[in-house]
Formats: C-alpha cells, sequence, structure tokens
C-alpha cells in the first residue's frame, strides 16, 4: 500500500516544531505505517523558504511553499491581515507539490490531516488525479479560521458570520473527499450537524490511542495525607489552565498539590502563579511523559472547548493514571465516570469540588489505577493503524472497481457506436 500522507506540521531534525497532538500523531502514523510494510510520503507546510525534501526515519517528508501572506502558527496579532490570510487559504485551488508527488509516487490513497497552510487544494488536486482522499478530522479548519471554535473565553455553539464566510468554500470542497474520520463522535457530529460530508461515501470515528507508551505503568503507593494532581499539555486558555488555577485557589493546600507540565514563559508562569497564590503548584517545564505520569496521581484535563480527542485521555490510561475530565468534546466518550475516572462541569468551584471528592478517597484513586494498568483489552495505536488500513483497502478496492468498470465499459461503447447508421 502506497500512502501520501498531508500534515502542516509534521516534526523532524530541519523542522522540529511541535503545536499540538496532531503533528505528533501524524509522525507516529506515518512510522507505523512503514513498520507494517507500507510505502509512505509525507506532505506538509514549509516553515521556511526553499526547505527542500529530508528522510526521517524511513519516510520521505517534502515540504510545500505556503502560497500566503504568512506561515500557519506565526505570530500574526494584525486584525485584518489575519482575515486576509483566512480568505486566501479558503481560495486556494492548486497544490503544485500534490500533483508532482502524485504522479511520482502513485499513492493509492492521500490522508490529510491538519489544513492550514496546505488548504482543501490538496482534495481537489488529488480526487482530479484519480486518487481516493481520506480525511480526519483533528481540529474546526473547516468550519472556523481559529481551528478551534472558541472565542471570548467561550466554545461556540454556531458559526458566526465572519467564520461561515471565511470557511464558505472549505465546507464546499468536502465533496472531493472519498471518506472522512472523526477522532471522536463529536467533532464529526459538529460537523454532520451543519450539514457537512453529505456527499461523503464513508463517514465515521477511529479514536486516538497512546502514541508512546509510557515504558513501564505502575500504580502509585496509596497516601492518604495528600493527592498529586497533574496537568500537562499547552497551557492556554480553552485547555482550562486559567479555570484550573481558579480551582486551586479553593481547594486546602495540605491536602492537594499541583504538577504542571507543559512550556510556559517565566511572566505566564508569575500571573499564573498569582491566581492560586496559597497553593503548592510545581511547573515542571517540557518533560517526557513518563516523568511527568509518574510523580503524579490524576491527571486533570480541564478543558472549555470541544477539544475533539486530547491526546492526554489515551497517554493517561496508557500510564495507568485516572483522568478528571470535563464535559466538552471527545472527553465524554473515553472516560467511564468512577470507572476509568470521573467528569466535571468546567467552571472552578465545580473542578474544586470535584477535585476534593477525589482526593477524598486515595483507595478508589488506587483501585481505577490498577484496573487501567491490568486492562488487556486496550484500545492501542497498533488499533489505530489497522483501522486505517482497513478504510485504506476499502478506499483502494472501490478505485479498482471503478476503472475495471470504465475499461469494460469503452469497447460497448465503441461498439454501440458502429451501429449507428450514417
Amino acid at each position: 500500500m502506497k500512502v501520501l500522507l498531508t500534515s502542516t506540521l509534521y516534526p523532524t531534525p530541519q523542522s522540529p516544531k511541535i503545536v499540538g497532538g496532531a503533528e505528533i500523531f501524524a509522525r507516529r502514523f506515518a512510522e507505523g505505517l512503514v513498520q507494517r510494510g507500507d510505502e509512505v510520503e509525507v506532505i506538509r507546510a514549509a516553515s521556511k523558504p526553499g526547505q527542500g525534501p529530508e528522510t526521517c526515519d524511513g519516510v520521505n517528508v517534502h515540504s510545500a511553499p505556503v502560497q500566503n501572506i504568512y506561515r500557519p502558527f506565526t505570530e500574526q496579532k494584525n486584525v485584518a491581515l489575519r482575515s486576509l490570510w483566512h480568505a486566501v487559504d479558503d481560495w486556494q485551488m492548486q497544490a503544485p507539490l500534490i500533483a508532482e508527488r502524485i504522479r511520482a509516487f502513485k499513492p493509492d490513497v492521500l490522508h490529510s490531516n491538519n489544513l492550514s497552510g496546505l488548504t482543501t487544494a490538496i482534495w481537489r488536486v488529488a480526487a482530479q488525479l484519480g486518487v481516493p482522499v481520506l480525511h480526519t478530522l483533528h481540529d474546526y479548519y473547516l468550519t472556523c479560521p481559529r481551528c478551534s471554535r472558541f472565542d471570548k473565553g467561550r466554545s461556540c455553539e454556531h458559526t458566526c458570520t465572519s467564520c461561515a464566510i471565511l470557511t464558505f468554500h472549505r465546507k464546499r470542497a468536502t465533496h472531493w473527499l472519498s471518506a472522512v474520520v472523526g477522532v471522536s463522535e463529536r467533532v464529526l457530529s459538529i460537523h454532520t450537524d451543519m450539514g457537512m460530508f453529505s456527499e461523503t461515501p464513508i463517514r465515521t470515528v477511529i479514536r486516538n490511542a497512546s502514541t508512546e507508551p509510557p515504558h513501564a505503568p505502575y500504580p502509585r503507593p496509596i497516601c492518604t495525607t495528600e493527592v498529586t494532581f497533574g496537568f500537562i499539555g499547552r497551557l492556554t486558555e480553552e485547555k482550562g489552565i486559567e479555570n484550573l488555577m481558579r480551582a486551586l485557589a479553593l481547594l486546602p493546600r495540605d491536602r492537594i498539590r499541583m504538577m504542571i507540565a507543559g512550556r510556559v514563559s517565566d511572566e505566564e508562569q508569575q500571573r499564573l502563579r498569582a491566581l492560586a497564590p496559597d497553593a503548592r503548584i510545581e511547573f515542571m517545564g517540557f518533560v517526557a511523559p513518563d516523568d511527568f505520569y509518574r510523580q503524579v496521581d490524576v491527571v486533570v484535563a480541564p478543558s472549555i472547548w470541544h477539544d475533539p480527542g486530547p491526546l492526554v485521555v489515551a497517554d493517561a490510561k496508557a500510564a495507568g493514571r485516572p483522568l478528571l475530565g470535563t464535559r466538552f468534546g471527545g472527553m465524554p466518550e473515553v472516560i467511564e465516570h468512577g470507572l476509568t475516572g470521573w467528569l466535571t462541569e468546567a467552571d472552578p468551584q465545580s473542578l474544586a469540588s470535584s477535585m476534593l471528592a477525589v482526593a477524598s478517597d486515595p483507595h478508589k484513586i488506587d483501585e481505577i489505577s490498577r484496573r487501567l494498568i491490568a486492562d488487556t483489552n486496550k484500545w492501542i495505536f497498533a488499533d489505530v493503524l489497522s483501522s486505517y488500513k482497513n478504510l485504506y483497502e476499502q478506499l483502494r478496492e472501490q478505485r479498482m472497481s471503478r476503472m475495471r468498470a470504465a475499461t469494460t465499459e469503452a469497447p460497448r461503447a465503441v461498439g454501440k457506436e458502429r451501429l449507428i447508421p450514417r
């Protein structure tokens, strides 16, 4: 099987930038396919001018020039320029590198992930060249220029006029797709409820699994005097970090300890500490997941946006750590309240009450932790690979059937022409 994989970011030594889970998934996924004997090429958005091809862990990586006024994930505070960037992104029709690699590599399927900087033009070009296109929904690019459906401290329940205008052609472009995959039911339903993918033959869900399982998950010793909670990821508003700080301010210092892993400036660290000045908080910085999970009893994911399928849920389960999450996005689909973790409302008071209730029963924490570690029916990354491979095979077979049908129809058409009287 030959797979042409696209992703806005794809971390390599020459371009190591990581913003979220989608690019971590893309690299682990590409390498997993190669390990199974498939041929994979990757096309990402170029992070600098004239960026050439690179081979990384058996995968050939090409960088497509961004045909816009600045590159994705570049800080751009000018509202007018930002709107122009999104408008240009929405109207693009050409993807020269995609066409070039399809002709040279001859893939069986094009699998797109995040699209910023690459645009839906890659779908159009691939479909017109006869390659089936599968898209994985990791974000809300197709409905929101920010890709998050989050604005002014709240998750958007409706699409505003500006987003509708700036993504008009993105939604229309979905007719080029052969299949669409949501990493959760929630992210897929948000799109389908808006009437999207009505022409897409295959619409399904393949949930995330841990891309880097811990080397040796083990239970933490039971401590009846204090519980260590942990947060890992981007320290941004939509991830709920401010609500978490305000919740910590309401909790007893002697019962709760907080570990926070993720990149954060000294200035931002001071601002966050000021929200809970008496709480016991340790900012760990950017650390290996193993180092984080080894030191915490319970993981907290206080998101206040519809996070499509946060990898922290899968990683925490793989590490044998119960997770306290909010009822946003894909989390309620994968957290069984009281069995694999807990669910709570996202406001500081509810979050604080739930954290205190969890901390008051350390034996329950231990019970859930041991259950997660002992689970022999875990959804693992190999299952993710197999699920996508099944889809690829289905798309390839459909393509071959169409080609066979076209081949048999051609002679019949010629024969009929000969019967027409002159």
